[in-house]
C-alpha cells in the first residue's frame, strides 16, 4: 500500500512538469471562461430587468389610459414656500414643479396619483425606485422621500433621464438605458430604464425604473477571488473604471452627474494598456450597457507559482500516502473486533431477560450469518412473549373501560335510557329522572313513548320507521312534566336512539341520549319575538309585514281574494317629538297602535316599520271603496286627542292606499305605490288619505328622470347665467344684478328652475349647483368691476347651501381665486331658512358677515318671521316679495303691507328692494313710499351676459 502511494506521487509530480507555455493557454483559458460565465450572468440580469420594466409600463400605462378618474390624494397636495407642490404617504410621493400648469382635477394627475399609491409598491422588491416624470412638469415616484427631497433648482424636463426617452432622441419609442449618473439624494451612483409613456400617439411623460450601480458590480470582484493574484475591472465606452463607491468629494454632486470613473489600484490601467504582453487578459463586451469587464492575472507571477507549487506537491503526497497505509491497518483489525464483541454482548444481555439493545450487522460474510441467525432467534421468543403480554393488557383495559362508562354514564348532563329491542325501558340515569322530576323504579319496563308528551306521541310511528329503515333516529321532543304550569317550565330534549347489537351482530338492546335543549327553546321564541314583533308596540315589525305581504300578494295572484295596502304616517310627530320630548312620542306610538289595533280585523296586519309610520294589510277587500271606508274608520281613531302627561295633543295622520292585483302585483312596487299615495295625501293638506293612480306613478317616475339627467347637467356643464338688472328708479341708473340660473339641455329645450330646483335641493345635489353659481356669478362681476361698473350683484342661496357649515369657507376661497370685492356681493336667503333653529341660523349669518358680503332676505312677508328674530339677524336688505307688488295699485291691502315693509326696513336701518315689478304705476307707488331700487320685467327680464350690452340704462360707475 505504500509503495501504492509513492508510485501515484511520483506519477503525480510528471504530471506536474510541464511547459511555460502550457501553463499559461490554460490559464488564458481559465480567464477567458470565468469572463465569459460573469458576461452571462449580468447580461441574463439585465435582460430580466428589461422584461419586468416592460411588463410593469405596459400595466402601469394601461391604467393611466384606462382607469377611472376618481377624486385621489392628489386634492391633499401641499405648497411649500419654494413653489412647488408636494404630496407624500407611506408608499409613494408627488412633486410638482413650480412652473408647471397643471391642477388637482388633471385626469392624468388624479390617475397616476392613484396607480402610484396602488399599484407601484408592489415593484420595489425588483427595484430601488420607479418614477414618472410627465411632460407636465410633475414627478410620481417610489420611494416618497425622493420627491419629498427634490430641489426645485433641477429642471425635471431638461434633465437627461427625460430627454434620452422623450420624443425629439427616441421617435422609435424604444427601451432605453440610461448612462451611469449620480442621484444626490440618495448619495448614490444610478442607472435607469427608461420607457416613453403614449396615450393615443400623444406622448404624456418618461416612465423610469432606477437601479443603483451597487446592483450590478456587486459580483465583479468574486470574479477574481477564487484565484490569487487575479484582478477585475468593469470599463465604460470611454475607458474608465467602474465603481459603485461615492467619495467625499463626489457626495456634493448635482444630481443627475454624469459618471466620472473610479481609481483602480495597481497595475493600473497605462500598464496594462502600454505592456499588454505582461498579462493574461480576457475581455467580454456589453452591448447592453456599452460596458466591458476584463480579468486579467501578470505572466511571471503565474510562472513563480506553478514552480513552487510542484515540490510542495511531491512532498505532501508522500506524507499522505503514508499516513493511508496507517489507518488502513488499524480499522481492518478494529472492524472485525467490534463486531464480535457486539455479538458476545447481545447474547449476554438475551440470556439475562433483557432487550439486546445493539444492532448488529447483517453483512454476506461468515459472522454476518451468525449475526442474522441470533437475530432471528431473539424475534421468536420476542413474539410468544409480547403476545402474552397484550392479552393480559387488554383483559385489564376492557374492565377499566367498562368501570368508566358506567360512571360516566351514571354522572352525564345528558339523559341515557337503555331500552330491550321492543323499546321498553330497562336503564335510566340519574340526570334524566331528575329532569323528569320521577323515580326510576316508576317508569322501568314502561315504553320510551310514556317519556313523551300528549303532542309528540304522533312521533313513535316514525320512529319505529326510521329504526327499521336506517337503524336509527334523532329529532326533539317534549317530554311529559305532569306538573309544568307554563311554557318556561317545559323540558325540551334532542332524543339520539341508536341500537345495539351482540357478538352474532343481532339487536339486543338500544340505546337512547337526551340533551336537555331546554333553555335554547325558550331563546328561540324569544327571538323570534324580538326578530318579528317592535319591542315599543307590540306590533308586528318590518320584516314580519314583507313576509305577511309576500303571502298576500301569493293569494291575490292565485284568485284567492284582492287586498289593500295602507301607509300611515303621523303628521307634525316630529312637532311633538322635539317639544314634548322622546319618552312623550313613545307614549304617542303606544296609545296610536292600541286605537288602530282596536279598529282591524283579525285577519289584516298591521305593523310599524319605523319612526312615526305604520302599515296596514287589508286582506278580502271587496274594491277600492271597501278599503276607502276602512281608511276612513280607522282616521276615527285620531280624532280624539290623546293626553301625554300633562298635556293634550291632536293628531292626525295621512295615508296612502294602493289595492292588489290591481296597482301591482309586486312586493316593492306595491309598497312604492302606497308610499307615493300617502305623499300626497300630505301634499293635499294632511289629515286625509288618498288611492294610488297612474299619475302620482309618472311623476314619481319624471322626477327621477329629472334627477338622473340634472346629474348629467351638472357632469357636462349645461348651465347658464342669466342676471335681471336692479334700477334706482330716483335716475334710472343700473346699481345691480340678480343671478339666475338657467338649464339648457343638449336638444336646446330650456327646463324652467321651478322644475328642477325642487329635485336638486331634495337630493342634495344644490349644493354642487350652488357652487357652481357662485363661482360663475364672482367671475361675472369680477369682469364688470374690470370694465369700471359698479354695480352689485345679488345671489339666491338654497336651505341645503345654508345650512352647510363649509358655505363660509367656500365662498371665502371663491372670492380669493376671483378677486372680486365681497363688499358688491348680496346673499339672499329667505325667510323659512331662517326660522328653524335661529341659533345656528345667526352663526351661519354672522362667518358669512365677516366675509365683507351683504346679506339679503328674500321673499319678505311671504314667511313667518317674527320682528324679535328679525332684530338679532345681521342682514342688510329687505326684498318684498312679487306676490305684494303684483296687484299693485288695485289691491289696497297689498298696498298698506308694502308700505309698512318699506316703513319698517327704513326705521331698522335696512336697504329695501322691491321684485316683480312690471307696470309704471307700480314704480310711482314704490318711489311715493321712499323704495327707489327695483327689478321686474317693467325695466328688463333675465338676459345672458353678452345681451346686456343692449341695454340702454346709465350703468353706475
Amino acid at each position: 500500500m505504500l509503495i501504492a502511494g509513492l508510485t501515484v506521487m511520483f506519477t503525480y509530480g510528471l504530471y506536474q512538469q510541464q511547459t511555460d507555455e502550457e501553463v499559461q493557454l490554460k490559464k488564458q483559458a481559465l480567464l477567458q471562461r470565468n469572463s465569459d460565465l460573469y458576461h452571462q450572468q449580468l447580461d441574463k440580469y439585465l435582460e430580466k430587468q428589461e422584461i419586468k420594466a416592460r411588463r410593469a409600463h405596459q400595466l402601469i400605462s394601461e391604467q393611466l389610459n384606462e382607469r377611472p378618474v376618481t377624486r385621489s390624494n392628489a386634492a391633499l397636495l401641499t405648497t411649500l414656500a419654494d413653489g412647488s407642490r408636494r404630496q407624500q404617504n407611506d408608499f409613494s410621493g408627488l412633486y410638482i414643479a413650480p412652473d408647471a400648469q397643471v391642477n388637482v382635477q388633471n385626469s392624468l394627475l388624479q390617475r397616476s396619483t392613484a396607480v402610484w399609491h396602488d399599484t407601484v409598491p408592489l415593484l420595489q422588491h425588483d427595484f430601488f425606485a420607479v418614477f414618472f416624470i410627465a411632460k407636465d412638469n410633475y414627478v410620481q415616484v417610489t420611494p416618497a422621500g425622493w420627491a419629498a427631497d427634490f430641489s426645485v433648482d433641477i429642471s425635471l424636463l431638461n434633465n437627461p433621464l427625460f430627454q434620452l426617452a422623450a420624443p425629439e432622441q427616441n421617435p422609435e419609442r424604444s427601451l432605453r438605458w440610461s448612462p451611469v449618473y449620480f442621484d444626490s439624494i440618495w448619495q448614490q451612483w444610478m442607472l435607469s430604464i427608461l420607457l416613453p409613456v403614449y396615450q393615443q400617439e400623444q406622448f404624456l411623460g418618461v416612465m423610469g425604473f432606477t437601479l443603483p450601480l451597487s446592483e450590478l458590480t456587486q459580483h465583479r470582484s468574486a470574479s477574481a477571488e477564487y484565484k490569487p493574484n487575479t484582478h477585475a475591472l468593469l470599463l465604460d465606452r470611454m475607458g474608465q473604471a467602474i465603481s459603485d463607491s461615492v467619495s467625499s468629494s463626489m457626495r456634493n454632486l448635482p444630481m443627475f452627474s454624469p459618471y466620472q470613473g473610479a481609481k483602480v489600484n495597481a497595475p493600473v490601467l497605462s500598464e496594462l494598456m502600454q505592456t499588454p504582453s505582461r498579462f493574461l487578459m480576457a475581455l467580454s463586451a456589453f452591448n447592453r450597457l456599452d460596458w466591458q469587464f476584463a480579468l486579467y492575472q501578470e505572466k511571471q507571477t503565474l510562472l513563480q507559482q506553478q514552480r513552487f507549487f510542484v515540490p510542495r506537491m511531491l512532498f505532501l503526497t508522500f506524507l499522505v500516502a503514508i499516513a493511508v497505509t496507517l489507518l488502513l491497518h488499524f480499522f481492518i483489525n478494529q472492524m472485525l473486533l467490534k463486531r464480535l464483541k457486539k455479538l458476545a454482548s447481545a447474547v449476554n444481555r438475551v440470556g439475562r431477560g433483557a432487550h439486546p439493545g445493539l444492532q448488529l450487522d447483517t453483512k454476506h460474510d461468515e459472522l454476518g450469518i451468525l449475526n442474522r441467525a441470533f437475530t432471528a432467534m431473539f424475534e421468536e421468543i420476542n413474539q410468544l412473549v409480547t403476545g402474552l403480554d397484550t392479552r393480559i393488557a387488554e383483559k385489564e383495559q376492557a374492565e377499566m373501560l367498562a368501570r368508566k362508562l358506567s360512571k360516566a354514564v351514571a354522572f352525564s348532563s345528558s339523559g341515557i335510557v337503555i331500552t330491550n329491542k321492543h323499546l321498553d325501558i330497562e336503564y335510566v340515569n340519574p340526570f334524566l329522572t331528575t329532569l323528569l322530576k320521577v323515580q326510576s323504579a316508576s317508569i322501568l319496563g314502561k315504553p320510551l313513548s310514556s317519556l313523551f308528551a300528549e303532542d309528540m306521541q304522533k312521533l313513535t310511528n316514525d320512529m319505529m320507521q326510521s329504526l327499521a329503515e336506517r337503524q336509527h333516529w334523532r329529532g326533539d321532543v317534549l317530554l311529559l312534566q305532569e306538573d309544568a304550569t307554563d311554557e318556561t317550565e317545559q323540558a325540551w330534549v334532542t332524543l339520539a336512539l341508536a341500537p345495539i347489537r351482540d357478538e352474532r351482530g343481532e339487536l339486543s338492546h338500544y340505546v337512547a341520549a337526551m340533551q336537555d335543549i331546554s333553555f335554547i327553546k325558550r331563546s328561540q321564541k324569544q327571538m323570534e319575538q324580538l326578530a318579528y314583533f317592535d319591542s315599543l308596540t307590540g306590533l308586528a315589525n318590518r320584516s314580519y309585514f314583507r313576509n305577511q305581504l309576500r303571502k298576500a300578494i301569493s293569494m291575490s295572484q292565485r284568485g284567492y281574494y284582492t287586498f289593500a295596502l295602507l301607509y300611515f304616517d303621523l303628521d307634525e310627530f316630529k312637532l311633538i317629538n322635539d317639544t314634548l320630548g322622546h319618552d312623550a312620542g313613545d307614549e304617542l306610538l303606544i296609545e296610536v297602535a292600541k286605537r288602530l289595533t282596536s279598529r282591524l280585523r283579525e285577519d289584516d296586519t298591521i305593523a310599524r316599520l319605523g319612526g312615526d309610520e305604520f302599515a296596514v294589510i287589508l286582506s278580502d277587500i271587496k274594491d277600492k271603496m271597501h278599503a276607502g271606508q276602512i281608511a276612513g274608520n280607522l282616521q276615527q281613531a285620531f280624532t280624539q286627542p290623546v293626553q301625554l302627561g300633562t298635556h293634550t295633543v291632536a293628531i292626525s295622520a295621512s295615508i296612502g292606499i294602493t289595492v292588489a292585483p290591481d296597482d301591482g302585483a309586486e312586493e316593492e312596487v306595491l309598497i312604492k305605490h302606497a308610499d307615493l299615495a300617502m305623499y300626497e295625501a300630505k301634499a293635499r293638506g294632511k289629515n286625509t288619505y288618498r288611492f294610488f293612480s297612474r299619475e302620482l306613478n309618472e311623476a314619481a317616475t319624471d322626477r327621477l328622470l329629472i334627477e338622473n339627467q340634472l346629474r348629467e347637467a351638472i357632469r357636462e356643464q349645461q348651465f347658464l347665467m342669466y342676471y335681471q338688472p336692479k334700477i334706482d328708479i330716483q335716475d334710472d341708473t343700473l346699481v345691480g344684478y340678480e343671478a339666475l340660473i338657467r338649464w339648457l339641455r343638449p336638444d336646446n329645450t330650456l327646463v324652467p328652475p321651478a322644475r328642477f330646483i325642487p329635485v336638486a335641493e331634495s337630493t342634495g345635489l344644490i349644493v354642487k349647483i350652488g357652487e357652481w353659481i357662485i363661482l360663475e356669478s364672482c367671475r361675472f362681476l369680477a369682469r364688470q368691476h374690470s370694465r369700471g361698473y359698479a354695480v352689485s350683484l345679488s345671489i339666491n342661496l338654497s336651505a341645503r347651501q345654508f345650512n352647510d357649515n363649509r358655505l363660509p369657507t367656500m365662498i371665502e376661497q371663491i372670492i380669493q381665486r376671483t378677486g372680486v370685492d365681497p363688499s358688491y356681493l348680496v346673499f339672499e336667503i329667505t325667510e323659512s331658512m331662517l326660522m328653524g333653529d335661529t341659533d345656528a341660523a345667526i352663526k351661519q349669518l354672522n362667518q358669512l358677515k365677516r366675509l365683507g358680503v351683504s346679506l339679503s332676505i328674500d321673499d319678505f312677508g311671504t314667511g313667518y318671521s317674527s320682528l324679535n328674530y328679525l332684530k338679532r339677524f345681521p342682514v342688510d336688505e329687505l326684498k318684498i316679495d312679487r306676490s305684494f307688488v303684483k296687484d299693485i295699485p288695485e289691491d289696497r291691502n297689498d298696498m298698506d303691507i308694502v308700505s309698512a315693509i318699506i316703513a319698517m326696513a327704513q326705521k331698522m336701518q335696512l336697504r329695501v328692494v322691491a321684485e316683480g315689478v312690471e307696470s309704471e304705476a307700480q314704480v310711482d307707488f314704490l318711489k311715493q313710499n321712499a323704495c327707489y331700487v327695483v327689478q321686474g320685467y317693467y325695466y328688463s327680464m333675465p338676459l345672458a351676459e353678452q345681451e346686456l350690452s343692449h341695454l340702454t340704462f346709465t350703468i353706475k360707475t
